[in-house]
């Protein structure tokens, strides 16, 4: 039935070639009719929307066009500063006419926090403001949903046919659009695209188009076959960037004292939405940045806490957590679901100190996942790579994830874990092995913060004693005293007071604090070791003869060298009997009855024992050992006593030549060493090389050993003294 002609259904169109007429087959009565989902309103709606389109490509007479689409959900970020060398990077390679012979892909990549998403987004402004032709479309990848959801949106707004079927193929319909003609040059930002299952070959190709990416994970735009050189790495902030952002969330007087905001910023390491929660956080209190530095500073814990606060961000999706501390769980849990032992190495470095983790120190696996692992935490910018394989683990990643253990119930038993695999690596410290030892020290250090959660006391203790020997080795005797006091204490604990562990502990605080010059509280250690020792060990023991050794050096320390030198000749006959000449512990001993002899006068049997000692050391240790070096000093000592200062000095410039690259210039026997030269010096009338060197001695003994301690006070005595003579010499 005919209800009109179809000259006046196309209002005389009918018969032409004309693109605007759709067939349909329906009466008038029933097309406007239609309810949404019916076929033919479908196929109605979809060339209506092609029509608009079109409509848009030009104007009534066809000489203009107007804008691009413009797709982005978030307003501009007037907060922004800085970034200008990677927008500089982005605007020439997002363009799409910046290679008309394929399809740009472009990514940028870096640490969540870090700041890509604001970045992308001013780049799409900064495209818009130029380009106002190019269409801009922003497709979140935070998860599948989201992603969907932009897809479907942009479809719609295309007009594409089939767009809103629950089972369209969502990504081929869109890849089949943004190349047509009608959609002109376009920009697609695809942001968070740290899972690549999200997207597959299906993403959108045309000459005429670009794609931009933000991502955490760099494996994810290598999958995508982006070049490196469209790979941009976003780094922290620089200082003049990071007080600019600051400055736009808070007033001028908080921020009154120059030194604690870039304090503070160091802390933040830079990284912008730690700055931004900073920064939400004191306009919220009125907290300046003294006192927002100071909570930082307390404790991890506060820090972490004051890291968790959430806040709003306009420029954030609302679905994701603002605050710094939990920003990174997306990329953790990633993580856990592709590769367990990434997740296990993670867990395991944050109980580590922050820098140059030797890959040697992480719990040994297969070589091939362990290098996979180590690749995921890098393309996800928790760790970064040094040379001779170790690795740098961010600071803020690392707080967050010892936080994330806490929260869920796993802290106790991953610090147990650390604890004891240093415990296998951790060798006893010696000069020998000091290379090994160095690297781990750090690393034990940091862990041994949570022995308190360690189920085997024990291996805590081992470790703390291994500290306390390091300290001593770099001569650190401050820490090395506060280190055996607690091995001594725990020994007790776990083991008893007459344990041979425990005895050992109690000798080397007492040696420490002879070193430091507290030697009446070391000889009555020492005299309350050696009693145990002979009753539990017997005489004859090592560790009792290393005790008497002891003894008798912090006898002499105080000048009882009588009862010192006696038995230091009991021991050297027991050593040499029970351990032979050649033991390190007898040519020990050997060198310090020398020593006692010469402080005596007895300089000839003192230079004899010196110079056999020498010869041995320099044999059996070698040449660049401590104890060697000691034995170097002590000769040039008995030689000067007999005024042979042409040989003595000799010595002591290639001792300290040696103590300096070996120990390092403020090491207690370096400064010894220095000090002994200058005396030397001053003997021989070389007044202005001897003051010079005392002056250059006095500062660093003074910090290292304190004002206080015997070995400063001398060596201030002398410098007086070298000053009295050159005062005298002017005269």
């Amino acid at each position: 039935m005919v209800l009109v002609t179809p000259e006046s259904a196309t209002r005389g169109l009918h018969g032409t070639s004309s693109p605007n007429i759709f067939p349909i087959d329906e009466t008038h009565s029933d097309m406007v009719k239609f309810s949404e989902g019916a076929p033919t309103c479908d196929i109605v709606l979809g060339k209506l929307r092609e029509i608009c389109l079109a409509c848009q490509e030009a104007s009534i007479d066809g000489t203009s066009r107007p804008k691009g689409y413009w797709m982005v959900p978030f307003g501009r970020n007037r907060d922004f500063v800085g970034r200008e060398s990677i927008l500089a990077q982005l605007l020439e390679r997002i363009l799409p006419d910046a290679d008309q012979d394929d399809c740009q892909r472009t990514a940028i990549e870096g640490l969540g926090g870090i700041g890509k998403t604001q970045i992308a987004l001013e780049a799409a402004f900064r495209v818009r403001d130029k380009h106002p032709d190019c269409s801009v479309f922003w497709v979140p990848a935070v998860d599948g949903a989201s992603f969907e959801n932009a897809y479907r949106e942009i479809g719609r707004e295309l007009g594409v046919e089939g767009i809103d079927d629950d089972k369209a193929d969502l990504k081929a319909l869109i890849r089949a659009a943004l190349p047509r003609k009608v959609v002109g040059s376009w920009l697609l930002i695809i942001d968070n695209a740290d899972d690549a299952d999200l997207f597959d070959s299906l993403l959108p190709f045309g000459y005429n188009g670009s794609i931009l990416f933000t991502t955490r994970n760099h494996e994810v735009a290598v999958m995508l076959d982006i070049p490196d050189r469209n790979i941009i790495p976003t780094t922290e902030m620089d200082t003049a960037e990071a007080i600019m952002l600051l400055r736009r969330g808070i007033k001028e007087s908080q921020m009154q004292d120059t030194t604690s905001t870039t304090a503070l910023l160091s802390v933040l390491t830079y990284l912008p939405l730690a700055i931004k929660q900073a920064s939400a956080y004191m306009a919220k209190t009125g907290t300046s940045t003294t006192r927002y530095l100071e909570h930082c500073r307390s404790s991890d814990k506060r820090l972490i806490k004051l890291l968790s606060k959430d806040f709003e961000d306009q420029g954030r999706y609302k679905t994701t957590k603002n605050p710094v501390a939990t920003t990174w769980l997306i990329s953790f849990d990633r993580i856990s679901q592709i590769n367990r032992l990434a997740a296990t190495y993670l867990k395991f470095m944050c109980f580590l100190a922050e820098k140059d983790i030797p890959l040697a120190l992480l719990p040994p696996e297969d070589e091939v996942e362990v290098d996979e692992a180590i690749g995921i935490l890098k393309a996800y910018a928790f760790l970064t790579e040094r040379e001779q394989a170790s690795y740098d683990m961010h600071r803020l990643v690392r707080l967050a994830m010892r936080n994330w253990l806490e929260e869920n119930g796993e802290l106790k038993d991953q610090a147990s874990f650390t604890l004891q695999r240093l415990y296998q690596v951790f060798p006893y410290p010696k000069y020998e092995n000091r290379d090994m030892w160095l690297r781990h020290l750090p690393h034990t250090l940091a862990a041994l913060e949570f022995r308190d959660t360690c189920v085997n006391k024990r291996i805590s203790a081992c470790l703390i004693w291994n500290v306390a020997q390091s300290h001593v080795i770099l001569g650190k005797y401050q820490q090395a005293e506060e280190t055996y006091r607690e091995t001594v204490k725990l020994a007790e604990m776990v083991l008893g007071c007459e344990h041979p562990d425990t005895l050992r502990s109690m000798m080397n605080l007492a040696t420490v604090l002879n070193y430091q010059g507290k030697y009446v509280e070391a000889e009555q250690i020492h005299r309350q070791t050696l009693e145990l020792m002979e009753r539990i060990l017997g005489l004859e023991h090592p560790d009792t003869l290393r005790s008497m050794m002891n003894l008798a050096t912090v006898l002499e320390s105080q000048g009882k060298y009588v009862e010192a030198e006696q038995i230091h000749r009991q021991t050297l006959e027991l050593m040499e009997r029970i351990l032979g000449l050649e033991h390190p512990d007898t040519l020990g001993n050997m060198m310090n009855l020398a020593t006692v002899l010469n402080r005596q006068g007895k300089y000839v049997e003192a230079e004899q024992i010196l110079r056999q000692t020498l010869e041995l050391m320099e044999r059996i240790l070698g040449l660049e050992h401590a104890d060697t070096l000691r034995s170097m000093m002590n000769l040039a000592t008995v030689l000067e006593s007999q005024g042979k200062d042409v040989e003595a000095e000799q010595i002591h410039r290639q001792t300290l030549k040696l103590k300096e690259r070996i120990l390092g210039l403020e090491h207690p026997s370096t400064l010894g060493s220095m000090m002994n030269l200058a005396t030397v010096l001053n003997h021989q009338g070389k007044d202005v090389e001897a003051e010079q060197i005392l002056r250059q001695t006095l500062e660093p003994m003074e910090r290292v050993l304190g004002h206080g301690h015997p070995t400063t006070l001398i060596c201030r005595a002398s410098l007086a003294e070298c000053l009295r003579f050159g005062e005298d010499a002017s005269k």
